[in-house]
């Protein structure tokens, strides 16, 4: 990686000196930039199959609005071996040409070779161009009608090259796309921060912070496919193309969003073309035309819809050998334990207690078992597509568990470890309130020290608390010292019987179908020994208990991941009955796959940087898991919505897709609004609070 991200610096060193930013296409000497591209040896890396290098590359070029057409170079040599070294050269310039449609091509003036490869066949012809006429429009370098010369060579390659090669090209123009966008995104937080309006920098308003942070979401995630997809194409991976599909139709949509986003943020001054973003904004919707109807779209049924509807399934994110070894040992372990549909959820149970599946990476005085951060994804995932035969026991262990185990006495291990450990816990939490729902910090429910001091009389009320009802102890939080600054700075955690005398418990039923409770604490008294953690230092125990969340992200997106391949499951049905899926559909089909793999690429980013294995600066590393959590709960609904559409009113009745819509709003609302947290996104990014 390392050696990559010199590669990248080294392109924007030579760029620095012929095409500094994205202003400079109206002046910017393409030519100069493809001699330095064969000097450089830009165009060596098809032969290396180095496709991480070659995305780097366009990452680069695309934030200068820069087309040169490096893809197209690294497909013709990978095509046309025994024209490889030519190509390297720079003795044969090639831009490539899908199908038999007109010659109009991309490539800022700088071929002289054009590749036609006919997609069905497999059939390639190399011609010279003996012409080309500049053609007006949106893209800046204009596009250009080619008049095709003398054969320079031909021949048939197999399905597998061709397929290879559309899935570079697809990623070429969407790596570049994003690129681009994301340079347009970078200006406008920059903008933000120094803008003022009415007295203030316009970055402190909610609707810039709210727009910015959907912004960086997106980008990210498109960011995230195209590096899932260039690991897939370096493994050989066979689901390389679907992989790259999967990040063009990302792209397509999210890239335009982003670019949207920008120059709203921007207002005028991104309007005029003395600014970059005037030229990114012709270079990205330029790149988009390339991956919408008419360009490397879904016409040969290899696209994102053709392939899954085909029987092609997501995917697979291969998280390195131990891990993978992991997940089929939780594998055989559902297996050994089905029982009809569902599972002997007991024996299940029993048996992730004598394997400490249920206390990954404790201590081993405890019964824990080590492993790595990626495991510990595979498990929720494992058991989330499953359907959550234990999802009590593993919401217990990785929110409270974690936390008794850095704050809790010896006497409360003692006691509830090993429940935590045999997932025999039954256990709510106790956080929202009337007043202080996705504000945590403005909680009122309130302890003071009984008159003997030794222990704490607690009135309050707490909302929303789910399986309240069946608890035997609640992990609450209240406020110990009303006048403390910060406001978090005086909580305490407090673990406490349900059963204690002044807890009264009200039902209610949701709309997923859930019991959920209001619980009123009228004068409770609890002893000193239930406090968790310090006196006023409630607020790390709930952080420590907070960042196990975003393992627990991984088995949201495995259950949308479930409710993906049962509606394809369906739908592959129904065309194998001689039915239809209609355009729109499949093109919606392909949307919400894109977003759930882009859901499962940031989930497993946010995951890994819980431990600092993962990539980027320390500022992704703390917006990683708001990102993840907002993409996750937008696609619950996104998916609810479509699967109801694709699959017609059958859908809404008592079943899974009835279920699965009803519970989708609390995706968005738990855990912090997504609202809310795209405001941390925001803060994250620098930009003042509202």
């Amino acid at each position: 990686m390392a050696e990559v991200d010199d590669f990248r610096d080294a392109v924007a060193g030579v760029l620095d000196g012929l095409w500094p930013a994205a202003v400079d296409v109206a002046t910017g000497d393409a030519t100069k930039v493809a001699e330095a591209a064969v000097q450089q040896g830009w165009l060596q890396l098809g032969p290396e199959g180095a496709a991480d290098y070659l995305v780097a590359a366009v990452r680069t070029l695309g934030r200068r609005a820069c087309p040169l057409p490096l893809a197209d170079a690294y497909v013709a040599s990978r095509l046309l071996p025994d024209h490889a070294d030519a190509i390297g050269a720079g003795e044969v310039r090639p831009v490539v040409v899908l199908g038999a449609g007109p010659l109009i091509v991309d490539d800022a003036a700088t071929s002289s070779h054009v590749l036609v490869v006919d997609t069905l066949t497999g059939a390639l012809t190399l011609r010279e161009i003996d012409g080309a006429e500049p053609l007006d429009g949106l893209a800046r370098p204009a596009w250009r009608r080619l008049t095709p010369g003398a054969v320079v060579a031909e021949r048939t390659v197999a399905p597998a090259a061709v397929a290879e090669a559309v899935a570079v090209l697809r990623l070429g123009v969407a790596a570049r796309a994003v690129a681009a966008a994301g340079r347009a995104h970078e200006l406008a937080v920059e903008h933000a921060k120094v803008r003022r309006q009415f007295g203030r920098v316009i970055g402190a308003f909610g609707a810039v912070q709210q727009r910015v942070a959907a912004g960086q979401i997106d980008l990210s995630a498109s960011e995230a496919l195209v590096d899932e997809a260039v690991g897939a194409l370096l493994a050989g991976r066979d689901d390389a193309p679907l992989a790259a599909a999967l990040a063009a139709r990302h792209a397509r949509t999210a890239a335009q969003r982003v670019l949207a986003g920008a120059q709203h943020t921007l207002g005028a001054v991104g309007f005029f073309e003395e600014h970059d973003a005037a030229w990114l904004f012709r270079r990205v919707h330029t790149d988009l035309t390339h991956l919408g109807s008419g360009g490397l779209d879904d016409r040969r049924d290899d696209g994102v819809a053709g392939r899954l509807l085909a029987g092609e399934a997501l995917p697979h994110f291969h998280l390195g050998a131990r891990a993978e070894a992991f997940r089929d040992e939780v594998r055989a372990l559902l297996d050994r334990h089905r029982s009809g549909d569902g599972y002997d959820v007991e024996a299940l149970r029993q048996e992730m207690d004598e394997q400490s599946l249920l206390a990954l990476n404790w201590p081993a005085e405890h019964g824990g078992r080590a492993v790595e951060v990626e495991e510990q994804v595979v498990l929720h995932e494992e058991m989330k597509y499953a359907g959550g035969p234990v999802d009590r026991a593993m919401s217990a262990t990785m929110l409270i568990g974690h936390s008794l185990l850095r704050h809790g006495t010896p006497e409360q291990k003692a006691q509830f470890l090993p429940l935590l450990h045999a997932g025999q816990m039954a256990f709510c939490l106790g956080y929202s309130e009337p007043e202080a729902g996705s504000d945590l910090a403005s909680l009122r429910t309130r302890a003071v020290r009984d008159d003997d001091g030794d222990g704490w009389v607690i009135d309050g009320q707490k909302l929303w608390t789910t399986r309240g009802q069946t608890a035997s102890h609640v992990w609450l939080a209240v406020r110990t010292d009303p006048d403390a600054t910060p406001r978090h700075a005086g909580i305490t955690i407090f673990l406490v019987p349900m059963d204690t005398p002044g807890i009264t418990v009200q039902q209610h039923v949701a709309l997923s179908g859930e019991i959920s409770c209001t619980v009123f604490y009228d004068g409770v008294r609890v002893p000193d020994s239930a406090r968790v953690g310090e006196v006023h230092g409630g607020w790390k125990v709930i952080t420590d208990a907070l960042t196990a969340e975003r393992v627990v992200m991984g088995g949201v997106a495995a259950t949308l991941r479930r409710h993906f391949d049962e509606t394809l499951a369906l739908l592959r049905a129904r065309v194998a009955a001689g039915g239809e899926v209609d355009a729109l559909d499949r093109d919606r089909i392909a949307w919400v796959a894109a977003r759930l793999q882009a859901a499962r690429a940031l989930v497993l980013r946010a995951t890994r940087s819980m431990d600092g294995s993962g990539s980027g600066s320390a500022a992704d590393a703390r917006i990683a898991g708001p990102m993840a959590a907002v993409l996750s709960g937008d696609l619950a609904e996104e998916l609810g919505r479509t699967c109801l559409d694709v699959l017609g009113p059958e859908a809404a009745l008592a079943g899974r897709y009835d279920a699965a819509i009803r519970v989708a709003p609390m995706y968005v609302i738990g855990g912090g609004t997504n609202d809310i947290q795209r405001g941390i996104i925001a803060r994250g990014l620098g930009l003042p609070r509202e």
